[in-house]
């Protein structure tokens, strides 16, 4: 219009009845291209992680930021994951004779994910998390597992960070073994039973099994049994002290693990 007509900016808007302010108006507000840098790079080491966890981390490293605009940034960025939801035809129902745990060390919950290493050999890993905290005490990989296999490295951890009450299990045979039957009465701790068939007896584990595949397991390549436990040592320490857990308040296992309850781990 201004070309077109020869006129002034006040006359111009006027015309239109535009507040020159309006016009004139210059945005104060900061660029956003090093938080976008930020997002970017926590995404691409953090590859399962979604906006809120994002935003955890970017609180504690101290940026002024809110929840609202993390996602709005995390959007414009186009790092959404993109889950497909499982259909749900049967209606899933939990033991109701089950207390929940109160305390560190008062309910853990154990079970096996398989994997295998570059050349093909079949990898069999040990998981153990506390239900209470989500603390991980142990991920121990091995070619293959009896009953007196999981006794040891029960033992190993137990002396570090003491014994629980009670350990979720399933009807796996390592874990109806006679050895590890004997171990839990003579360290008083109760072996509790998945159902056959009801892997919902046993929430807590699978959830942590499916972190554990989507955040290291599909992650990395294992070129030998030593490197598979290097990396997996590495993936429990970042989980146990600075991966945020939503259903603890975003805090960190370690720091429930850390009370006057239990003794202090050791990552």
């Amino acid at each position: 219009m201004r070309v077109e007509w020869a006129t002034s900016i006040r006359r111009a808007c006027a015309a239109i009845l535009f507040d020159p302010k309006t016009y004139r108006y210059k945005s104060r507000r900061p660029g956003q291209a090093a938080l976008e840098q930020r997002i970017k790079e926590i995404c691409q080491t953090r590859v399962r992680f979604g906006y809120r966890r994002v935003h955890v981390l970017l609180r504690r490293e101290g940026w002024p930021i809110n929840q609202k605009k993390t996602y709005r940034v995390y959007k414009e960025l186009g790092m959404q994951l993109r889950n497909k939801t499982p259909k749900r035809r049967v209606k899933a129902k939990l033991r109701e004779d089950r207390q929940e745990a109160v305390g560190p060390n008062d309910v853990w919950a154990m079970d096996f994910v398989h994997d295998q290493l570059a050349t093909g050999r079949n990898l069999r890993v040990l998981t153990v998390v506390d239900t209470f905290s989500r603390y991980s005490p142990a991920l121990d990989a091995r070619f293959s597992y009896r009953g007196e296999d999981v006794v040891a490295t029960l033992e190993r951890v137990c002396s570090r960070i003491g014994y629980p009450k009670t350990i979720r299990v399933d009807q796996g045979s390592e874990f109806i073994s006679r050895d590890l039957d004997l171990w839990a009465y003579q360290r008083g701790v109760t072996l509790d039973f998945s159902r056959p068939g009801k892997p919902t007896d046993n929430a807590f584990i699978e959830a942590f099994n499916a972190r554990l595949r989507a955040e290291c397991l599909n992650a990395h390549w294992f070129l030998s049994l030593a490197d598979a436990a290097e990396k997996l040592e590495a993936w429990r320490g970042d989980y146990n002290e600075q991966r945020p857990h939503g259903a603890i308040g975003n805090k960190v296992p370690a720091a429930l693990m850390k009370s006057a309850h239990a003794a202090s781990p050791c990552c």
